[in-house]
């Protein structure tokens, strides 16, 4: 019986940050790597650099996942390159342009973060889902969707942010519900306070929680912690699991008295 060929992950968002840490993991774990960005730049070169580094294979699919009407295409073009999708993980997403008091939202602001982060993973999803339904096989096979630990902590000064991570959550529930007869598990990841260039523009803040002891594991977490948990659930070693959120934020999130 022929080996089976190693599991094919495809990761939007994957130029930089969280994104490029998760390609990294899963390429370690021995994944083969389709990588999205919205457009080719240097960070996506990089990203191919890094994993071409490690002896991985992997390819490069460019697309926006707001323009929902390109999904399908973009689908079969990251399925294409390896001939299957065993997990898509629904990284891409933005932060708010201008941090601000929850009265001076603009809906513009936030038509941007719904159409971004939410409805466009949305649509994505189910663009992959069908393909996958449509394909079937006895691998293990998920949708894992980075969502945020604002999906359940408030933070008013990024309101319309907020709203469409706790709107991912919800849409974990409901692909887990429609897909677990398929064989296609789905799972929310919330990460805290990562390491990139979204959380950047707050370091300060962030360097100061830590070093008063703020959170139980008091560090910054780094795009490679997220990337791990990533790995653990799309290679299957929790099979009787779906609709799972799982926390990567150093204990930031537990309630304490």
């Amino acid at each position: 019986m022929p080996a089976e060929k190693p599991k094919v992950a495809f990761i939007t968002g994957a130029g930089r940050g969280i994104g490029r840490g998760i390609a990294l993991v899963l390429a370690e774990k021995g994944f083969r790597i389709v990588v999205n960005d919205m457009q080719a730049s240097a960070d996506l070169d990089e990203t191919l650099a890094l994993l071409a580094a490690r002896g991985a294979e992997a390819k490069a699919v460019v697309g926006d996942i707001a323009a929902i009407d390109h999904h399908q295409d973009l689908i079969e073009t990251a399925w294409a390159e390896f001939g299957r999708i065993d997990c898509l993980v629904n990284n891409a997403g933005v932060s708010v342009a201008t941090r601000g008091d929850i009265l001076d939202v603009t809906s513009q602001s936030f038509d941007r973060l719904i159409t971004i982060n939410l409805r466009g993973p949305f649509f994505l999803t189910q663009a992959c889902a069908r393909r996958m339904v449509a394909t079937p096989t006895a691998g293990f096979r998920s949708i894992i969707t980075i969502s945020s630990m604002n999906a359940e902590a408030a933070s008013p000064d990024r309101a319309e942010y907020c709203i469409s991570k706790t709107g991912l959550s919800m849409m974990t529930k409901l692909f887990a519900l429609r897909l677990a007869g398929e064989g296609i598990h789905t799972y929310e990841i919330r990460p805290g306070v990562i390491r990139t260039a979204m959380t950047a523009v707050a370091k300060d803040k962030y360097d100061r929680i830590f070093a008063d002891n703020g959170a139980p594991l008091s560090r910054w977490g780094e795009p490679e912690d997220v990337g791990r948990a990533v790995a653990t659930l799309a290679s299957g070693a929790f099979p009787y699991s779906t609709g799972e959120v799982v926390h990567v934020d150093g204990g930031l999130s537990l309630p304490t008295l």
